[in-house]
């Protein structure tokens, strides 16, 4: 058994989990920008019905994924120790619970079909269940770039089926194939990015491996899959309602707006997440170096978010003019309420990353298992308003959440949560402020100039952000902590005892992915705050 320990470090985890957040960002800026194509193209070819259609599909399987998943990826991740016959039996008991979904999802999807009195989503059911196959296929693969530190051809797989994926979705839509080409769209995205973590890997899976249990993996998954079961739950809940009382096409304008939110935050996110919780893992037993290691994370994420949904909260109607066309001006709305929940479901990611790496699944899960299902009751109440009232009951069930999970993990662990709190709410004061000048500041321009609005708008918030760091001792070291990120993680890491390192310079230890894959498996999302399950153009 070729057992590899993660006890023992290499030299410069700092620096290689710099090199790795700079080249998935990169990667990620590159995704953005191909995303943005997808959307802004496909939103005038398609309507909201189509969008609606694929959107309550994605629902059921983006449900059924947390079942494939199992929390095996985490768990993997956690671990100290990962045998060679470990991770092959983690690979096929993903693709064999991925087959088990696509058949009971084949078999299910006449009564999804009468369930949301829509025949067309039989069919619609039937091809999407392939999803599980790919991802469960691609677990493996895409956890030993994860965990070896190569992002680089991690990035690589995760354009290239983005890319094709957008390109096959425009063609087809071009052509007339209305919410077809969203499927396949969906369906060559995950297909490429397989393709590519193959091609890319040194590795070909083992058969089933008898004497290497993976009990400890299961029991830490078991508790981790019934918190990603209420999370989910719990986030797509307005998707559930609106599909069940109003039809495919308010699901369809609501999913437009809430992917402009999740598009910016999980593009964020992922490389986040991805590159983070590696590195918390291996300071789980280090109380300072942790704290600061997430502390700057957070601050760093919040920033960023914070100013990007400064500048689309305060000009929400030129992005969505630009961004999707005229005909979806219902969703301005929308747009702006799901802003502020996006904004408190960003300040929950560092939260969640303390739950994985200190290895508290069973705490998380008891956490989810008392706050969900008030989430849940919220957007069922907000219903009674329509549209909007689900929006709101969703952004007041997502801003409830996070004081309460600080609450949560200041009981059960060692972690800053007080640090993280002010971190919060010191970002949101600053990009508040931001987003009201920079509204203030585009007030007097021609409604249809939403070009220059958006100019001026960027250049409100960034002027308004300088003048805040000069202000604000406490923000202004914010900036300077992001701005030397470099020698932050340098310093959070620390210089631990050499350790052998395969060819390309990655840790040689074969730990399994820390995130858990998206509906097409071509992109990392969080693990503990699932996001709603939806298509990536």
């Amino acid at each position: 058994m070729n057992a590899e320990s993660r006890a023992g470090e290499g030299p410069g985890l700092g620096t290689r989990a710099t090199r790795g957040a700079a080249v998935t960002l990169g990667g990620q800026g590159i995704r953005v920008l191909v995303q943005l194509v997808g959307i802004a193209v496909l939103a005038r070819l398609l309507d909201p019905e189509d969008y609606g259609l694929i959107a309550i599909v994605a629902l059921i399987v983006g449900f059924g994924e947390l079942f494939r998943d199992f929390g095996l990826s985490s768990a993997a991740v956690q671990a100290k120790t990962l045998s060679d016959g470990q991770r092959d039996n983690l690979f096929w008991l993903n693709t064999g619970m991925g087959a088990v979904l696509a058949v009971l999802v084949c078999a299910a999807s006449p009564l999804i079909a009468l369930a949301f009195d829509d025949d067309r989503l039989t069919l619609v059911a039937v091809v999407m269940s392939a999803t599980f196959l790919l991802n469960g296929v691609s677990t493996q693969y895409r956890a030993m770039h994860t965990r070896h530190l190569r992002f680089g051809k991690l990035a690589l797989s995760e354009i290239g089926g983005q890319v094709a994926g957008v390109v096959v979705g425009i063609v087809l839509a071009v052509l007339g194939a209305g919410y077809w080409a969203l499927v396949a769209q969906q369906l060559t995205q995950g297909l490429v990015a397989q393709v590519f973590l193959v091609a890319t890997n040194r590795w070909l899976p083992g058969w089933v491996d008898r004497s290497a249990s993976v009990r400890p993996f299961i029991g830490y998954g078991m508790p981790l899959l019934g918190s990603h079961l209420l999370n989910y739950l719990g986030r797509n809940m307005d998707t559930l309602v609106l599909g069940a009382r109003f039809g495919a096409a308010p699901v369809g304008l609501y999913n437009r707006a809430f992917q402009l939110v999740m598009m910016p935050l999980l593009q964020v996110q992922a490389p986040a997440t991805r590159v983070a919780l590696p590195v918390l893992s291996r300071l789980q037993d280090d109380r300072k170096r942790f704290a600061e290691f997430i502390s700057f994370g957070q601050v760093a994420l919040l920033t960023l978010i914070g100013g990007l949904f400064a500048v689309l909260f305060a000009q929400a109607e030129s992005v969505v003019f630009v961004m999707l066309g005229s005909q979806w001006t219902e969703a301005v709305p929308i747009f702006r309420v799901l802003l502020v929940a996006g904004f408190f479901q960003a300040a929950t990611y560092a939260i969640s990353w303390v739950f994985l790496a200190k290895g508290l699944t069973r705490s998380q899960f008891v956490y989810a298992l008392v706050t969900r299902p008030v989430m849940a009751v919220v957007i069922v109440v907000g219903s009674a308003w329509g549209l909007q009232g689900v929006a709101v009951g969703y952004a007041i069930g997502v801003a409830l959440s996070w004081p309460v999970a600080l609450l949560w993990i200041a009981r059960v662990s060692d972690a800053p949560a007080g640090r993280m709190f002010g971190n919060g709410l010191r970002t949101g004061l600053v990009f508040g402020t931001a987003s009201a000048l920079s509204y203030l500041a585009t007030v007097a321009l021609p409604d249809d100039a939403h070009a220059l609005r958006l100019v001026v708008g960027v250049v409100a918030v960034l002027g308004a952000t300088g003048l805040t760091a000069l202000v604000w001792p406490t923000f202004r070291r914010d900036l300077r902590g992001i701005a030397g990120m470099r020698r932050s993680l340098r310093r959070g890491s620390g210089r631990p005892a050499t350790r052998p390192a395969d060819d390309d310079g990655a840790p040689t230890d074969r730990d399994a992915d820390p995130t858990t894959l998206s509906l097409t498996g071509a992109a990392a999302t969080d693990p503990i705050t699932t996001p709603k399950a939806g298509m990536d153009a």
